[in-house]
């Protein structure tokens, strides 16, 4: 482990870093809101980050948030081949979250187009991902295969909300059958919507009446007519995204897009 000052830059170098914004690190330990100055050691896989992929260097800033709520403002004052020690310089309790909280219920597809959808859904402010397996989905999802990707796509969760700033990670559930998703959704007197093209309604005229709670997308195909049926004789809305039929993981960035912009956090004056 080495200690001591960063290696020189030269002005203009510094100046861009002086510009960027420090990279943020999500860490599963509870950090003390309380520890300004008290030195804390990242978790294994964050210090390789930071240190060997980012290389960030001893007196390098840093962002550290822990999932419950705000951020905390560190410095790296050691580093080493996959270690980093930094020290805790304070608490901000910023929130990043949209006001109107509402569920991705995402048919499960493709495994890039899934991860797309998963990111995209933290970056526009999701509150949490339902992966559904619908009649169309591709492929069966059970035991060590759909544990792995709930563990990948929760890995994904939590580096998007690195990128965008989001300081509380959205759950990203296991898989579940769309029937037990409805029936569960029964029992909950929720609301929901549940893209349909050509439906009479648009997901924009909704949301700026009655924002869903959930926001459900098809697989490759879309629903079957008894999937639309069931979930429209539970009182889900059927609503469209325009004109044109997009795909799966498209419709799920732009139905979460508008939302936002008619119901969520976009209205806003930052």
């Amino acid at each position: 482990m080495t200690t001591g000052t960063s290696p020189r830059r030269d002005g203009h170098a510094a100046a861009r870093e002086s510009a960027a914004p420090a990279p943020r690190f999500h860490v599963d330990e509870p950090i003390p809101r309380e520890g300004r100055g008290a030195p804390f050691d990242l978790p294994a896989g964050a210090a390789t980050h930071a240190v060997r992929v980012l290389r960030l260097a001893v007196g390098d800033p840093l962002v550290l948030f822990d999932g419950h709520g705000g951020e905390h403002r560190a410095t790296i004052v050691a580093a080493g081949r996959h270690r980093a020690t930094v020290r805790i310089d304070g608490f901000d309790p910023v929130e990043r979250e949209t006001p109107v909280a509402t569920t991705l219920v995402m048919s499960v597809i493709a495994a890039d187009a899934m991860d797309f959808a998963v990111r995209k859904a933290v970056e526009l402010g999701a509150h949490a991902v339902v992966p559904v397996v619908a009649a169309r989905s591709q492929g069966a999802l059970d035991g060590e295969r759909a544990e792995r990707r709930v563990a990948h796509w929760r890995a994904i969760a939590v580096a998007a909300c690195e990128q965008c700033g989001r300081n509380r990670v959205p759950p990203v559930a296991a898989p579940v059958r769309l029937l037990t998703w409805l029936a569960e959704f029964e029992g909950e007197n929720g609301t929901a919507a549940l893209l349909v093209p050509g439906a009479s309604r648009s997901l924009a005229a909704l949301a700026a009446s009655v924002p869903p709670g959930c926001l459900l997308i098809g697989p490759e195909g879309g629903f079957t007519g008894d999937e639309r049926a069931h979930a429209l004789r539970l009182g889900i809305e059927p609503v469209h995204l325009g004109r044109r039929i997009l795909r799966a993981e498209t419709a799920a960035l732009a139905a979460l897009a508008t939302f936002n912009a008619v119901a969520g956090d976009a209205r806003q004056d930052a």
